[in-house]
């Protein structure tokens, strides 16, 4: 959804979406990687438990996801592969509409699993707490929202998960929702807001929730000029928590200058 080649596509008529896949991985640390190639139809394969993008793939067994992929990442081109397992707690299911007319949907699938991670370029090992979502549309993202924000967060080993959405009617959605150990999501009472600061490059707003009204920026992982990911620590379900935190601004996404600058993070290879 955000492929600049697919919008300057459907900008000028009838764009295909299996002609813009990608499949993109995201490392954090010393060793940082992102690899985001997008590829054409012909380096596309699917079925209902597999699902595979050039070297790439995805597969279902009925308990475990495997993800394999061997990419290089953008823009410094260094090798980026290995496996991930996501092993689901437990299987979800509900789907949550975005907007009123039901255009954008979002489902988490495993709102609480356990992930394992095996890097051979570079060497790296490791395992923890993961999760598992699907977002669908109906509609480009940008005519239906001009910005979100979304987080996961861990709390004392429970899983709370926050969305705020402005969408482009003047309405706001927000969900407060803990993830259960049956994979059932239990409405929570919408902590009171906390401000965070602007990203430091791109000035991107970010903002959250907590009990206190307190939150605070531990890390910001992507500063990018429409998107910014960040580690936010906060207090939810009683406990101090920490969590993987997203903000979207979907005016800047729809601007000329950032999708001609997209393709330095997101090659294309046809």
């Amino acid at each position: 959804m955000f492929s600049p080649y697919y919008a300057w596509r459907r900008a000028r008529g009838r764009a295909e979406p299996e002609n813009h896949v990608a499949l993109n991985v995201a490392l954090y640390g010393p060793a940082r990687r992102w690899a985001m190639t997008e590829r054409g139809r012909g380096a596309l394969a699917r079925s209902v438990e597999h699902f595979a993008v050039g070297p790439s793939s995805m597969a279902w067994d009925g308990s475990a996801l495997t993800v394999r992929f061997d990419e290089r990442s953008a823009p410094l081109p260094r090798r980026l592969r290995g496996t991930i397992r996501l092993l689901p707690e437990a299987l979800g299911g509900r789907t949550f509409p975005l907007d009123a007319p039901g255009l954008h949907r979002w489902t988490p699938l495993s709102p609480r699993a356990r992930v394992e991670v095996r890097l051979e370029e570079p060497s790296l090992s490791w395992a923890g707490h993961g999760y598992l979502d699907s977002n669908q549309g109906d509609a480009p993202l940008e005519q239906g929202f001009s910005r979100w924000d979304w987080s996961r967060a861990d709390a004392g080993g429970r899983a709370a998960i926050l969305y705020d959405a402005w969408r482009r009617d003047g309405s706001r959605m927000t969900l407060a929702l803990e993830a259960l150990r049956d994979g059932t999501l239990a409405p929570i009472d919408l902590p009171p807001p906390a401000a965070l600061p602007s990203t430091t490059i791109w000035r991107i707003r970010r903002s959250s929730h907590g009990e206190g009204g307190d939150a605070r920026v531990a890390a910001t992982l992507e500063d990018t000029p429409f998107y910014a990911r960040s580690v936010v620590t906060t207090r939810l379900l009683g406990a101090e928590a920490t969590a993987v935190h997203e903000s979207l601004d979907l005016d800047r996404f729809s601007s000329a200058w950032v999708k001609m600058l997209l393709p330095f993070r997101m090659p294309r290879r046809s």
